[in-house]
């Protein structure tokens, strides 16, 4: 039970550079809102 609670408290560190993913994670939704108007501007709005 020791180990597990180690392993997780190692985790943070572990994922520390995965930091500026998860900062951007929350801006795709957006980005692909926008990729569909401009897909559809392109196409002239059939």
């Amino acid at each position: 039970m020791l180990s597990m609670n180690l392993v997780i408290g190692k985790l943070p560190e572990a994922y520390a550079i995965f930091d500026p993913i998860v900062d951007v994670l929350p801006i795709i939704p957006v980005f692909f809102l926008l990729l569909a108007f401009v897909w559809q501007a392109a196409v002239s709005f059939r």
